[in-house]
């Protein structure tokens, strides 16, 4: 008991704390606008100065990467009285690709995307004469200098590829295009937050920012040209700019950081950046939850007397089954349990374990009182949802 009470106040995020967050984010965002080197919010400016109404026509394609999997998309718009007619397929990006070389990762997506085109049907018509456009949403840190135009500035997200940071992806990608014998231009590139966007204005016209909470976290908002010191160009006729903040690798003594935290960024691929999103996001998630499990094992015998062994290994834990713990609602929490024996494997584990005894998972109004996992995922979302809303 005493090991998951000190778990709790350790992961606990009153308003208080909250607020001192949003208020140093706040802070780092204008540092960010004013290009501060050190800034760790680099407030990417999109040169997405327009966004759409609805009354778009015409016939076009999406490639979405972003994280394990990427997506590509057709679209027929049809404006506000016919609306969009879509098709799309996700397609898994294997491991060692994300840790490969930039070729094999963009000559892959470039034949799967072919291989998507060739399936266009009747309900979508190209017009004679025409190339068919690609609309590129790459969810990285990119410094973009053109609406078609970006250098990468670091990988995140688990990817570490040689040979593609300070390179441009769309030339990236146009090249493996262009070896696949793809016939189709790049005309945008997009942050997938930027993107999300884009999609929330083209159904509701009042919607100002969007975030992203998935394998990665990001958001993106509209700002006033005047409230961005660093922008240099002409005045856009809008007078907006949509910025990307990368709040990933938003950072601050106000964050609720535990050992569990600690631990995880000094391990991981890029210790010491992406602090937020390691704290509140899909790829690293159910991996915090394995080291509060493994502590909770070795220090209050959660699972009995025998620690299960593949509890040991990292990322056996993956945020969905997370989730799917946190919201089991049944009485004896069952579910919870059945899924950890899915994950853990064997019986043996859970024989007399201590995670079938509601007392130890309950507290005393009745409320679900998982052991410090659940707890700790529920603060999490706090966290995440007490900076903006989506």
């Amino acid at each position: 008991a005493d090991v998951i009470e000190e778990l709790e106040q350790t992961l606990a995020t009153p308003t208080p704390l909250l607020r001192g967050i949003a208020d140093a984010m706040v802070e780092e965002m204008e540092r960010g606008l004013r290009a501060d080197p050190h800034a760790p919010l680099k407030m990417l400016i999109s040169y997405v100065d327009n966004l759409p109404t609805g009354d778009e026509h015409g016939l076009f394609y999406a490639l979405d990467l972003g994280g394990t999997n990427f997506r590509v998309l057709r679209v027929q718009l049809g404006g506000k009285e016919k609306r969009a007619v879509q098709q799309y397929e996700e397609v898994p990006i294997p491991p060692h690709l994300m840790v490969g070389t930039s070729t094999e990762l963009f000559d892959f997506i470039a034949a799967e995307l072919e291989r998507f085109v060739e399936t266009e049907g009747d309900d979508f018509h190209l017009p004679e004469g025409r190339h068919r456009e690609l609309g590129f949403t790459f969810s990285f840190p990119v410094h973009q200098t053109s609406i078609s135009s970006g250098t990468l500035v670091k990988w995140t997200k688990g990817f570490c590829i040689n040979g593609t940071v300070g390179e441009d992806v769309v030339a990236e990608l146009s090249s493996a295009m262009e070896r696949q014998g793809l016939d189709m231009k790049v005309t945008a590139l997009v942050n997938d937050t930027v993107g999300t966007l884009a999609g929330g204005i083209y159904a509701d016209n009042d919607v100002v920012a969007a975030v992203i909470l998935g394998t990665g976290t990001n958001a993106a908002y509209v700002e006033h040209v005047d409230a961005i010191p660093k922008w240099k160009g002409p005045l856009p006729r809008s007078g907006n700019m949509v910025i990307n903040m990368e709040w990933g690798n938003f950072k601050s003594d106000k964050l609720p950081r535990s050992d569990y935290d600690i631990a995880l960024d000094f391990e991981s691929l890029n210790p010491g950046e992406q602090m937020y999103e390691k704290m509140i996001s899909g790829m690293y998630l159910g991996e915090v939850v394995r080291r509060i499990l493994l502590r909770l094992a070795h220090d209050a015998s959660l699972f009995g007397d025998v620690v299960p062994s593949k509890l040991e290994k990292l990322f056996v834990l993956r945020t969905p089954d997370m989730s799917a713990m946190h919201h089991d609602t049944s009485h004896d929490l069952k579910h919870l349990g059945a899924k950890l024996k899915d994950i853990l494997g064997g019986c043996r584990y859970f024989a007399g374990s201590k995670i079938h005894n509601p007392s130890r998972l309950r507290q005393g109004r009745g409320e679900r009182r998982a052991p410090g996992c659940c707890r700790h995922i529920r603060h999490r979302e706090e966290a995440g949802q007490g900076q903006s809303a989506d």
